[in-house]
């Protein structure tokens, strides 16, 4: 009677390990993979605005967090599900190649020249061409972070709009670090060089030392994200549903607000302009 009991509960035992079994794997948490650019998290953006769209959908984000140019190679080899960036004209070949069908515009801030206080080259004003042919002709140290993302990338635009060539003669005063914003900034500051650097994570960065903002406003510094769904018709194992819903939630008034109330010490790092066609 005793050995017919135990193979009874034994039996029952299995019984329920194996119905928990479906369960567990129905109760899984749902995630993605963002393909993003160093400044999203860096600024602290994504610390601020992710937890507020996972309590809304139970999605879990991760963050995968590069210069753009990266971002986008990672998306094209399939290994993320949504790519989250700032460089259009990279985003729109993104597009023409056939890795996402559609680009929507999220927000925007904008680039600033930052230096030494004692600004030895003269880049201080509002012309950002002329502040780089100061910095050029004086000869005066200057990071950039030669990484392809969109800072970069709209970096050697400005260069080019301002005819200069600083690869090619640089002499020794351009360095190029490989690297994203936080490292480029901290080089920048403990070699009081100029640099490059998109809004958000300045005023996010705390170890400025003699730094300061030397050029802004000029409308050549602007500067606008955008978010793309990876194609499941390229890669059939991206999380379609999930990675649209992360999308949707962005360019809707709850993911706008939460970019907008997104502040340090009062100053907004970003502004929300999903709504905007031209973006």
């Amino acid at each position: 009677m005793r050995l017919g009991r135990r193979l009874l509960f034994a039996a029952l035992g299995s019984l329920a390990l194996l119905g928990a079994v479906p369960g567990a794997r129905a109760q899984a948490p749902r995630s993605i993979t963002v393909a993003s650019t160093t400044s999203t998290e860096q600024s602290g953006l994504f610390g601020h605005i992710l937890p507020l769209f996972t309590q809304v959908t139970g999605i879990n984000v991760r963050v995968v967090a590069l210069g753009t140019g990266q971002a986008l190679d990672v998306a094209r080899r399939g290994d993320a599900d949504v790519v989250f960036v700032h460089d259009r004209a990279a985003e729109m070949n993104f597009l023409a190649e056939g890795f996402a069908t559609r680009r929507y515009p999220v927000m925007y801030n904008d680039f600033v020249l930052v230096g030494p206080a004692a600004d030895p080259a003269g880049a201080k004003g509002r012309d950002i061409t002329a502040a780089l042919q100061a910095v050029a002709a004086k000869h005066a140290p200057f990071v950039s972070r030669g990484d392809r993302s969109g800072t970069h990338a709209a970096e050697l635009r400005l260069w080019k709009l301002a005819g200069i060539d600083p690869a090619a003669t640089g002499q020794g005063w351009y360095r190029e670090i490989g690297q994203g914003m936080g490292p480029a900034l901290n080089t920048a500051a403990a070699a009081e060089a100029y640099l490059l650097s998109d809004r958000g994570t300045w005023l996010s960065f705390r170890n400025r030392r003699d730094l300061q903002v030397l050029t802004e406003g000029d409308a050549r510094l602007f500067n606008q994200y955008g978010v793309m769904l990876v194609n499941p018709a390229r890669h059939p194992h991206v999380k379609t549903a999930d990675g649209q819903a992360f999308i949707d939630w962005l360019v809707s008034k709850a993911g706008q607000d939460a970019i907008a109330a997104y502040q340090i010490d009062g100053q907004s790092l970003f502004f929300p302009n999903a709504g905007d066609p031209n973006a």
